[in-house]
This record gives structure tokens, C-alpha cells and sequence, in this order.
């Protein structure tokens, strides 16, 4: 399967997109603060992500990007949505592998995870 194959396979997935809500910022908050925030209000993102996680592993993906899914998250939310653009700090994609490899060991060898930076 080639790359743009790939992006076809994600892009192609049906999501169960909704509105994201925004949680204010709390000055002198931490990444990781700032993320559970958001995602106690979005849990939706991360279903969005583990699916689109089990997709490209059912398509014979070996390694993954969490990144990558962002960004067809990001494509899928903007054809589904009106008004807001997808607003996901970059920042939290470490943070959200970390949950799916939590949620599913098995996804482990899959990612490649690095240092968390807690800002």
C-alpha cells in the first residue's frame, strides 16, 4: 500500500465527527493539564482516533503516526462541520497514543513513542 493509499483509507473511514468544545485556558496550566481538559470534553477524539488506528492496522499498516490520523481527523472534521476549524494542539498527539497503547497494549509496537515535554 502506498502513502497516498493510505491517506485514502483514513480519509474514506466514516467518523462520528462532532463540534469540538474549547476549554479556557488556565494561565500557568500544564500540557498535560491542558489536555485532560480538552479531552474530558472531546472524548470523541479519541474514539476517532482509535478507529481510525484499527483501520490501517486491518489495511496491513505496521507502523503508525499518530500525527497522520490528526490530519485526517483535521480533513474529515472540516468536510463534516461548519462554522470552526479543527483545532487540536500538536501537543497532544503524544498524549493521546499514550491513551490508545493504554486502551490497547497490543498497539504498542505500532507507535513510537518519545519524551513528553510538560511545559
Amino acid at each position: 500500500m502506498t502513502a497516498v493509499q493510505a491517506d485514502v483509507v483514513g480519509d474514506q473511514l466514516e467518523l462520528d465527527v462532532r463540534p469540538l468544545v474549547i476549554p479556557p485556558r488556565v494561565k500557568g496550566s500544564t500540557i498535560q493539564e491542558r489536555f485532560e481538559s480538552f479531552h474530558s470534553l472531546n472524548p470523541w477524539v479519541l474514539t476517532a482516533l482509535e478507529r481510525l488506528t484499527e483501520n490501517a492496522l486491518a489495511h496491513g499498516r505496521s507502523r503508525l503516526g499518530v500525527k497522520h490520523f490528526v490530519e485526517v481527523l483535521r480533513r474529515q472534521y472540516g468536510r463534516q462541520t461548519t462554522g470552526d476549524e479543527f483545532r487540536l494542539n500538536n501537543d497532544y498527539a503524544s498524549r493521546y497514543v499514550r491513551l490508545m497503547i493504554a486502551g490497547h497494549p497490543e498497539w504498542s509496537e505500532h507507535f513510537q513513542l518519545r519524551g513528553l515535554h510538560t511545559e
